[in-house]
C-alpha cells in the first residue's frame, strides 16, 4: 500500500493525534486529503483539531476520545477500524514514558506504560490488518524510538517497551507482505514535542543539533513506508546511533549506560 494523496476515499486512523508526531502525522494527511479518524484522551482539543482540519472539499475528520491504556478505550477504536468506512492506513502513535528509574517506579505505573506502549499497539495492530488483508490493501505505522536499540538509559523501562514495538511491526510486517499490506516501525530520535513536558523530563541539557522537527520525521516516515521500509529510522544522524547501538560490543554500551545512570528515560516523541 503506498499512501498516495490523488487517491480517492483515502481515510487514515492517528492515535496520540493531538500533540507532537500524532498532530503531525493529522496534519500531513489532512494536506495530501486524506480522510482521518483522530484519537486521544482530550475531547476538546480533538474537537479544536477537527475544525482545524476540516474542509469545504469534503474532507471528513471523525474524532474518538479514548483512552487507550485501558481495555474500554482499545474496543473504541478497535470497533472503529473494524466496522464503518474503511480504514486504509493506522498510525499507533500513543504512548508515554514515565519520570522515574523502574527500582522506584510501582507496578500500577509500570503496567499503565505497557498497556499503551505494547498492549494497545498489538490489539489495535490486530484489529486493523484483519481488514487489510482481506481487501489486500493497507498499512500500518507503529511509532517506536531510537531508545529502543540499546539499554543505555539505566532504569528506564521505556526503551523495552520500544524495543518490543520494532521487533514486532518487523515481524508482522514480513507476514503481511504476501497481502500487499505493510507494517513498519518508526523509530525516531529527540523530537520537539509535549512528549518530555508531559511526563516531567528535564531536556534542557540535550544539545540543539540532536532535536528534530516532527514534520520531518512524518515526511521521512511516509517516503520509507513507500519504499516498503520494514524499520524507518529519519536523520542520518540517528541512523549512525543506531548502527552504533546494534553493533558496538556490548561493554562499550554498558560503559555509555553507567555515564547516564541516574537519569531516566529520556527519549524522544
Amino acid at each position: 500500500m503506498t499512501p498516495d494523496p490523488t487517491t480517492v476515499e483515502r481515510r487514515a486512523l492517528v492515535t496520540g493525534a493531538t500533540a507532537g508526531i500524532g498532530a503531525a502525522f493529522a496534519r500531513r494527511l489532512a494536506a495530501d486529503g486524506w480522510h482521518l479518524v483522530l484519537v486521544a484522551r482530550d475531547a476538546g482539543r480533538l474537537t479544536e483539531l477537527a475544525a482545524e482540519l476540516g474542509s469545504p472539499q469534503g474532507r471528513e475528520v471523525e474524532t474518538l476520545s479514548a483512552d487507550l491504556s485501558t481495555d474500554d478505550g482499545c474496543a473504541i477504536v478497535e470497533q472503529r477500524l473494524t466496522t464503518g468506512s474503511p480504514v486504509h492506513l493506522l498510525v499507533n502513535n500513543a504512548g508515554i514514558s514515565l519520570n522515574k528509574p523502574f527500582l522506584r517506579s510501582t507496578a500500577e505505573d509500570e503496567a499503565r506504560l505497557l498497556r499503551l506502549n505494547v498492549h494497545a499497539v498489538m490489539r489495535l495492530t490486530l484489529a486493523a490488518l484483519g481488514p487489510m488483508t482481506k481487501r489486500r490493501d493497507g498499512a500500518v505505522i507503529n511509532v517506536s524510538s531510537v531508545a529502543g536499540f540499546g539499554a543505555v538509559m539505566p532504569g528506564s523501562t521505556y526503551s523495552a517497551s520500544k524495543a518490543w514495538v520494532t521487533n514486532f511491526s518487523e515481524s508482522v510486517g514480513q507476514s503481511t507482505r504476501p497481502f500487499d499490506v505493510r507494517v513498519m516501525a518508526l523509530c525516531p530520535g529527540y523530537t520537539r514535542t509535549e512528549f518530555h513536558q508531559r511526563a516531567g523530563i528535564d531536556m534542557s541539557k540535550t544539545p540543539e543539533w540532536m532535536w528534530l522537527r516532527a514534520e520531518d520525521v512524518v515526511d521521512e516516515a511516509l517516503r520509507d513506508l513507500r519504499k516498503g521500509k520494514l524499520v524507518s529510522v529519519p536523520a542520518w544522524k540517528y541512523k549512525v546511533a543506531v548502527a552504533g547501538l546494534r553493533h558496538a560490543p556490548r561493554r562499550l554500551l554498558e560503559a555509555v549506560a553507567r555515564d547516564t545512570r541516574g537519569r531516566i528515560g529520556r527519549d524522544e516523541r
